[in-house]
């Protein structure tokens, strides 16, 4: 699988939250149930100072065995005291550009990604969605390198 080494500046993600593993069954539900809560549940629309209209999936928090899977937007200033505030930090990311069916192309290619040897440093990995046709999505997902 493909990819490039860009740097990105600081972002500010705000959203719902929770923590998961990959080993839990329902880790499937728990982020399915995240997006769900984003915008059936109508938090989107709640989202202050949104830098842009793509949507974000980020992991980060990791510890042994969990992290925390936020599903948010960037921001340019968070003012949402009710909601989550994650930090993407600044630095060098994989970035792989997907397309495809919005679930199965992310699912994919994490199942790929897991399996690479990336020199990653588990600060916060995310999905950015540029589109939101489901069946044709384009997503970027970024992989925090040391």
């Amino acid at each position: 699988m493909n990819y490039e080494v860009v740097n990105l500046e600081e972002k500010i993600v705000v959203g719902v939250s929770a923590i998961t593993s990959n080993a839990d069954p329902k880790m499937g539900e728990i982020i399915g149930g995240l997006w769900e809560k984003l915008y059936q549940g109508g938090v989107n629309a709640t989202i202050k100072n949104k830098a842009n209209q793509y949507a974000i999936g980020l992991y980060s928090d990791y510890s042994k065995d969990t992290y925390c899977v936020t599903a948010g937007n960037e921001v340019s200033k968070a003012e949402n005291q009710e909601l989550t505030v994650k930090i993407i930090p600044a630095g060098r990311y994989a970035k792989f550009s997907v397309h495809g069916h919005m679930e199965k192309a992310v699912a994919e290619a994490w199942n790929e990604i897991w399996k690479m040897d990336l020199d990653r440093s588990f600060t916060g990995d995310f999905e950015e969605y540029l589109n939101s046709d489901w069946e044709n999505a384009n997503i970027d997902i970024y992989i925090a390198l040391k």
